[in-house]
């Protein structure tokens, strides 16, 4: 409670508001020496690079990108070229030449701090929200459900950094689908009714906002109501670093990896 801007407990109304309470400033500095940082405290599942359109959720076990993310949509807005058939979905996001496709996974679990922040300089020009299940995103089911995070409800934001494709994604967990992004006021998770695989598009890039949401690193970006994870998937240059290890406590700002 030492770090929270308001450090007296009755403060809290109720267990949500407690687990999203803010932090002082000097809490979390964040880094400014590397390009990406921790978007949140919590548990480092899996980190590296991108192999065969698979990402791990915990070691060992993995989901489809394309069923993580969904299906392309060849609209203006979207921050990657046209779908090509002869092309794996991994190839697809990756813009530039010599880039690879990495991702991180980070686990928060319900004692966490529970904002979420931008882990870079980028511009978010689309929005993706699945409705779906809500099941414990724990490492320990994570290893006995495939494809876990494809079936809870997420939210997934796809843009645009120095280096090419970025993308943060929200996954729900037990009774959290309640998933906010301060910026994106028709959000509307925790739906008792869905269709199981739909999901709902929207384009940040109109013809008032051509580049879409401009983020700086370490700013606000939304908040979860107890626990979950956050996936990074982003394109980076073959030299790109995490400065990780599989398993570690990290917190909001600190370090994920540089050029």
């Amino acid at each position: 409670m030492t770090e929270a801007a308001v450090e007296d407990l009755h403060h809290y109304r109720n267990l949500s508001e407690f687990f999203r309470r803010k932090l002082k400033p000097q809490a979390r500095p964040v880094c400014g020496l590397h390009c990406v940082t921790s978007p949140s405290d919590g548990k480092i599942l899996t980190f590296g690079q991108v192999k065969n359109s698979e990402v791990e959720q915990v070691k060992g076990v993995t989901y489809s990108l394309e069923s993580f993310l969904g299906p392309r949509a060849n609209t203006e807005d979207l921050p990657f070229p046209p779908a090509s058939s002869s092309d794996s979905f991994r190839n697809q996001l990756v813009t530039r030449e010599g880039n690879e496709l990495y991702h991180c996974v980070i686990y928060l679990a319900p004692g966490d701090y529970h904002c979420f922040h931008s882990p870079t300089d980028w511009t978010i020009s689309h929005r993706r929200h699945f409705p779906g299940s809500l099941m414990s995103v724990n490492p320990g089911m994570a290893r006995w459900i495939k494809e876990l995070f494809c079936h809870n409800e997420r939210v997934v934001l796809t843009g645009d950094w120095k280096h090419g494709f970025f993308s943060l994604t929200a996954v729900g967990a037990t009774n959290v689908g309640s998933i906010r992004i301060h910026f994106d006021r028709d959000l509307h998770t925790n739906s008792p009714r869905y269709s199981k695989g739909s999901y709902n598009d929207l384009s940040f890039v109109t013809h008032a906002n051509k580049e879409g949401i401009p983020m700086r690193k370490g700013e606000p970006l939304g908040e979860f109501n107890l626990g979950s994870t956050i996936v990074l998937i982003f394109e980076a240059p073959k030299d790109f670093n995490f400065r990780l290890k599989a398993g570690q406590k990290i917190r909001f700002g600190e370090a994920l990896g540089s050029l």
